[in-house]
C-alpha cells in the first residue's frame, strides 16, 4: 500500500499529561494524538515526535510524523477538524506532506528549549513558569552558561541509566534573558539528553544564589557525576519551543 507521510506542527500544555510518549496506565500527548487521528481517519494511525518531553513539560513548537492511506490531508480545513476533536490543551497548527524517507526525530538538526522562571508571585503563569522569589545574579549565571559551549559531554546533567548510545550533545545557543517579571533561559543544541535543560537549570540557579563559581561548573561537567550538578529545576517551567530542520528536506 501507498502511504503518504504527513509533518504536523502543534503545541501542548503538559500540565495533564505524563509526557509525550505512550505509557501504560498514564494520559500522554501522544496516546492523544494517535487516537484522535485513528477515529477521525478510520485507519491505524502511530504518530513519531520529534522529541520525548517528561512529565509537566510543555511545548509552545512541536514537529512531529504520521502516515496515512489518504493523500488530501493537508488543508486547513483538516486542522480545523482535528482541533475541534482535541482537549483545549493540545493545539493543531499546520499539516504538510514531506517525502516518504523524512523523519521527525532523525532529520532534526537542532531543537530550542526555554526554561521560564516567574521573580514575583503571579497566577497567571503559575502552571507555566516556576515561582523563584530570591535574589539571582543574572549576569553571573550568563557568564557561567557560556563555559558550556567548551564541552560535549555532559553526562553530569543527564538522567541515569538512560538507553542511550551517547551523552555527547553540541551546544549552539545559551542566554539568560530578564522579560518583565520573567526570567528566560534559552538554550539550543543539536540534541539533548533526559532531563539536561532542567539539569543546567537547577545548576545555574545555585550559581544565581552564589554557591557555585564558574570553575564549580566546569569541575562538574569534566567529572560526569550527576550526583554533583544542582538539583533539576521543575518540569512545569520548560517548554519545547523550536525545531529545525534542512531546507532541502522540503524541497
Amino acid at each position: 500500500m501507498n502511504l503518504q507521510r504527513y509533518f504536523i506542527q502543534l503545541s501542548y500544555n503538559g500540565t495533564n499529561y505524563h509526557g509525550w510518549q505512550v505509557q501504560p496506565n498514564a494520559s500522554t500527548i501522544q496516546e492523544v494524538l494517535e487516537k484522535t487521528l485513528s477515529t477521525m481517519l478510520r485507519e491505524e494511525i502511530q504518530v513519531t515526535g520529534a522529541g520525548r518531553t517528561d512529565t509537566g513539560v510543555h511545548a509552545s513548537f512541536f514537529v512531529a510524523h504520521f502516515d496515512s492511506e489518504n493523500s488530501e490531508l493537508d488543508n486547513n480545513d483538516f486542522v480545523y477538524k482535528v482541533n475541534s476533536f482535541l482537549p483545549n490543551d493540545i493545539a493543531f497548527q499546520r499539516i504538510w506532506k514531506v517525502p516518504k524517507d523524512v523523519h521527525a526525530r532523525f532529520d532534526a538538526v537542532s531543537r530550542t528549549y526555554k526554561y521560564y522562571i516567574s521573580l514575583v508571585k503571579d497566577p497567571f503563569v503559575e502552571e507555566t513558569s516556576y515561582k523563584y522569589l530570591y535574589p539571582l545574579d543574572v549576569e553571573k549565571m550568563n557568564e557561567v552558561a557560556k563555559c558550556l559551549f567548551d564541552y560535549t559531554d555532559f553526562t553530569s546533567f543527564s538522567k541515569l541509566h538512560t538507553d542511550v548510545k551517547t551523552n555527547n550533545c553540541k551546544i549552539l545557543e545559551t542566554e539568560w534573558k530578564v522579560e518583565g517579571h520573567q526570567l528566560v533561559f534559552i538554550i539550543k543544541a543539536d540534541r539533548f539528553l533526559r532531563n539536561m535543560v532542567r539539569a543546567i537549570v537547577g545548576t545555574l540557579l545555585e550559581v544565581g544564589k552564589g554557591k557555585l563559581e564558574v570553575r564549580d561548573v566546569r569541575e562538574i561537567i569534566e567529572k560526569k557525576d550527576r550526583g554533583l550538578a544542582g538539583s533539576s529545576a521543575p518540569a512545569h517551567g520548560l517548554f519545547l519551543c523550536g525545531i529545525e530542520y534542512p531546507e532541502s528536506l522540503f524541497k
